[in-house]
């Protein structure tokens, strides 16, 4: 995940790695309603809980690292076993550096012969670098990412354990994008641009089916975390308003209100950047935003303390219920 850059038109501009990165995109669309809806199963945040812990326990999920390659091979099993048509594309990925990333996109696609499609997504590698640790000591040191990237993933395999039991009317694609967290460290002078979010660019040149498109996108980020709130970021509100407020309208109704906070966030880039600029799917992203931070993310933000001690099993299920009752209800 990304951080915070610079102001744009009043808003504080985020991104996912350090100084100045996360970058933007999507585009507005309204979506077509169902004349029958059907009732939104119940999130289960001990099982989403366990999804995260179950990735954690791998080690820092870096590319090129056997951690990495065996949280993988988990991931796209665990999808398979939930029902899920899935897809894996592996991909050599160019770091800031030059270091050359053996990459892995997993999809799993349910009701994949449905042409109405949602899309929903999340990182699953970990920041290789402590960057933002208190010890300079530490900042080549590769964190936990318990809720940068595992708690994104756990939540979506919820979701998806959910949907392999009872299929929505529309069509639902998870997609864990690799790479994502790579980005330019803070301790190198020069910013490499679109250093960040190496998987999501790669599937959006190169989606797992020809021409794919859907309705829209919900990227999952950083949404696990203890006090978590969720502002109405800004590239999502710039590119898909319409999807922004019936999330946040949606979470209000289920009574998760203090989570999804009625007001604008800062602009993050996000894979929802690529995803958008590359297909051309209204995109929004949900992550925890914290105004009143420097970074404009929590304190253990890109440090080692990134781990499961901040995991928090209301934010779970505030966020997965959400999500949930949105699909249902297309």
């Amino acid at each position: 995940m990304i951080r915070l850059i610079y102001t744009l038109l009043g808003f504080a501009l985020l991104s996912c790695g350090s100084t100045g990165t996360k970058e933007n995109g999507a585009s507005q669309g309204i979506t077509k309603q169902p004349t029958k809806t059907a009732a939104a199963p119940v999130f289960d945040a001990d099982s989403a809980y366990t999804y995260v812990a179950n990735q954690v326990a791998f080690g820092p999920r870096v590319p090129n690292t056997p951690a990495h390659k065996a949280c993988g091979d988990y991931l796209a099993a665990e999808l398979q076993r939930l029902g899920a048509k899935v897809y894996q594309q592996e991909a050599t990925l160019t770091a800031y550096d030059g270091t050359r990333l053996e990459a892995r996109n997993i999809i799993g696609s349910f009701d994949a012969a449905n042409s109405e499609r949602i899309l929903l997504f999340a990182h699953w590698d970990s920041r290789p670098y402590a960057d933002h640790d208190p010890d300079p000591a530490h900042y080549k040191t590769p964190i936990d990412g318990a809720d940068d990237g595992a708690s994104g993933v756990g939540a979506l395999l919820e979701i998806a354990r959910q949907i392999g039991q009872k299929k929505p009317n529309v069509g639902i694609d998870i997609i864990f994008f690799d790479a994502e967290d790579y980005g330019t460290p803070e301790f190198v002078n020069s910013f490499t641009p679109n250093s960040w979010c190496l998987g999501s660019q790669f599937w959006a040149k190169n989606p797992h089916v020809p021409n794919y498109t859907a309705r829209y996108g919900i990227l999952l980020d950083m949404v696990g975390a203890r006090g978590a709130t969720f502002f109405k970021e800004l590239q999502s509100l710039r590119f898909a308003a319409p999807i922004v407020e019936m999330v946040w309208s949606v979470a209000r109704d289920l009574g998760y209100g203090k989570f999804f906070i009625n007001a604008d966030g800062g602009a993050i880039t996000d894979d929802h950047q690529y995803v958008h600029a590359g297909r051309n799917i209204p995109c929004i992203d949900i992550i925890n935003y914290d105004p009143e931070t420097k970074s404009g993310f929590a304190d253990y933000w890109h440090t080692r303390k990134d781990n499961m001690e901040n995991i928090d099993k209301e934010t779970l299920k505030a966020v997965g219920q959400t999500v949930l009752e949105v699909i249902y209800r297309e």
